[in-house]
């Protein structure tokens, strides 16, 4: 099974799926850490996502190879730009800023990067990426220049996945942003979970087991942890 056909049956099986995302900025590429860390991992871990907004010291390829030593757990990538794809991982989000406007995001970075997927082998999974507004400005709004959607809008932030969906995207991910202080709303994960059929991804600001389990209820098919864990704040 591919880990897009995992995810897929995932969502129509009603199963949980749980991924922890690594930023390469943060994470030290050494075996001593990578193995402490991932005896951290929740039980029910299913994905290691690995990317960031930023790579400064490219280090993702690193990261992968070290992490690669000490678990099966599938990793995917989940680029900030196209210098962050490396054939040492499972696969790839093969994203698209879709609640922004700007052409870099949309389309300039996977043209960069389309021949290096080819290249790795990577298995790829086209995901509309949906940022919405966390009540704190996020690294992608910053590198990306453009502004997320309100959560209070939730007709825009419906449509957008929806086009997404019609336009050949086979995941779509919602995203408050890292250490959001407001995380994807269960008002916007139902609206959207009920226009499109397939996976939905619900990441940023979810900080407890509780915002955790209102997601999935919600309609996640996939939550998605990253800074609770690195700060040692989940709970």
């Amino acid at each position: 099974m591919t880990l897009y056909q995992n995810i897929h049956t995932a969502q129509t099986q009603n199963k949980r799926l749980l991924a922890i995302l690594i930023d390469p900025d943060k994470f030290v590429a050494a075996s001593a850490f990578a193995k402490a860390y991932l005896q951290k991992l929740p039980s029910q871990t299913t994905h290691i996502f690995v990317g960031g907004s930023t790579d400064p010291e490219n280090s993702i390829e690193t990261v992968v190879k070290t992490l690669k030593q000490h678990t099966q757990i599938p990793i995917i990538l989940f680029p900030g730009a196209y210098t962050q794809i490396t054939p040492e991982a499972d696969g790839i989000l093969f994203l698209s800023l879709l609640s922004g406007r700007n052409p870099e995001y949309l389309i300039g970075q996977q043209i960069k990067g389309a021949k290096k997927t080819l290249e790795s082998n990577l298995e790829v999974i086209p995901t509309g990426y949906i940022l919405v507004n966390g009540e704190k400005e996020t690294a992608v709004q910053r590198v990306s220049e453009t502004l997320p959607l309100d959560q209070n809008d939730i007709d825009t932030i419906v449509n957008t996945a929806l086009a997404g969906e019609y336009l050949g995207k086979k995941c779509i991910y919602l995203e408050a942003g890292s250490g959001a202080i407001q995380p994807v709303t269960t008002q916007v994960i139902k609206a959207v979970r009920k226009i499109i059929s397939i996976p939905l991804i619900v990441g940023g600001g979810i900080k407890s087991r509780q915002t955790m389990e209102e997601a999935y209820q919600a309609g996640a098919t996939m939550v998605v942890i990253g800074t609770a864990f690195e700060d040692d704040s989940w709970s």
